[in-house]
């Protein structure tokens, strides 16, 4: 069964609408940033040098659905769960919950690039990356996560 990595964030006033609800497009922001300190917590980056060019992730899907607001101050738990790791993409799900109430998923399927000369091309998964993405999939401590429930 996947491991969750779980963080918190407090929604702020210049996330709001002038419904005073979180606009919608914060919800993607929030994924690449769950994203981001989940990279960090295998200690790597979502962007960082290898094999002469630059490793990146590249998104080629992505949604959202929203199931309720979240408003100024209010404590949003964001949950990832990696849901594939294929030869070159991985796919997860995020899901938004306040209150112990889930608010929002989406999901984001990413490709695994080199960019050499602005140039992106889609490369397998680097063998010193593919296992700490695997093995996120499973049953594991690593800092930040907390197992699914």
């Amino acid at each position: 069964m996947p491991n969750a990595f779980t963080i918190s964030r407090r929604v702020q006033f210049s996330e709001t609408d002038m419904a005073g609800v979180m606009h919608f497009s914060n919800y993607f922001r929030w994924m690449e940033e769950t994203e981001h300190a989940f990279f960090r917590s295998l200690g790597l980056s979502i962007v960082q040098p290898h094999e002469g060019g630059t490793l990146s992730w590249p998104r080629v899907r992505v949604s959202c659905e929203y199931f309720g607001p979240v408003h100024f101050e209010d404590e949003v738990e964001m949950r990832m769960v990696l849901t594939d790791v294929g030869e070159k993409s991985a796919t997860y799900e995020m899901t938004f919950s306040f209150e112990g109430k889930r608010v929002a998923r989406g999901r984001i399927k990413m490709v695994c690039c080199l960019m050499k000369d602005g140039m992106f091309s889609s490369i397998p998964i680097p063998s010193f990356l593919r296992p700490l993405l695997e093995d996120s999939q499973h049953e594991s401590h690593h800092p930040g996560r907390k197992p699914e429930d």
